[in-house]
């Protein structure tokens, strides 16, 4: 059952109909012993949420005995910071109801598809500790997560970039230090959550160069991450069950997870 993020009300709300009421999904796997969990991040540009890249996900983590949860963050006309603002408490509430839902609150990772992807390279790098001191119990947890997975992700949104989605995130005519401080390949530190990538050669909607620009950060601040380039397959693939060679990244994004312990 859909649970809102904020019951009271989201920070910067226009209104109260269900695209102002960020909420998180749960697909809760049966587990003698507290269950890793990842939250989803469809993609759709920021102006919308694949429905493809929530639900069916969801239920393949299932599979391999991980806890989902699909976020519906907050789209176009929002723009920056209520995506992240969502990001961030969509973790946070997964922790704090984490003996409810029997869920590890060390091991709570985040996975993002296209600019769904940019949403979780945001929140792996613009995360924080939580507040000790906040009312909220909420927001007394850290919302990083323990590792990310990002699926043919916008990173960028310089040359390499995508424009619709950093149009839709910060408008028309954005600022170009908020351009630069959201192309996430400049954010990364030592800190940075462990990471999981993967992108097609010859994608023409975000060029591969947007993992290659993340993994090279990742690599140069020596966070451990794996890195799959497939040479050929559409943007927007989801799972890519038909596509013999994509489809790979199943099976080698739950093997590396279970490297992770998850």
């Amino acid at each position: 059952m859909k649970s809102l993020l904020w019951p009271n009300g989201a920070p910067f709300a226009q209104g109260s109909e269900a695209e102002d009421c960020p909420a998180i999904t749960p697909y809760l796997v049966k587990s003698s012993e507290p269950a890793p969990a990842i939250a989803v991040f469809p993609g759709g540009g920021y102006g919308g949420r694949a429905y493809g890249e929530g639900e069916p996900v969801a239920l393949w983590l299932n599979t391999i005995g991980i806890s989902a949860f699909v976020v519906d963050y907050r789209v176009s006309p929002y723009r920056h910071p209520c995506p992240l603002l969502d990001a961030k408490r969509a973790i946070r509430t997964i922790r704090s109801r984490a003996k409810e839902w029997n869920i590890d609150t060390n091991r709570v990772g985040a996975l993002g598809f296209s600019a769904g992807g940019h949403l979780v390279s945001t929140l792996g790098t613009h995360y924080d500790s939580g507040k000790e001191e906040a009312a909220d119990p909420i927001e007394r947890e850290s919302s990083r997560p323990d590792l990310l997975i990002l699926c043919y992700p916008v990173i960028s949104f310089g040359e390499k970039g995508h424009r619709g989605s950093m149009h839709s995130l910060l408008g028309a005519q954005p600022d170009e230090l908020l351009v630069k401080a959201l192309s996430n390949e400049n954010n990364v530190t030592r800190e940075t959550p462990k990471t999981f990538l993967w992108h097609t050669a010859n994608d023409e909607a975000v060029p591969v160069e947007n993992s290659l620009l993340f993994a090279q950060a990742l690599s140069d601040n020596g966070v451990p991450f794996a890195l799959h380039v497939y040479p050929y397959g559409v943007h927007g693939l989801k799972l890519a069950e038909e596509y013999p060679q994509p489809r790979l990244w199943l099976k080698e994004c739950e093997l590396w997870l279970r490297d992770e312990g998850f």
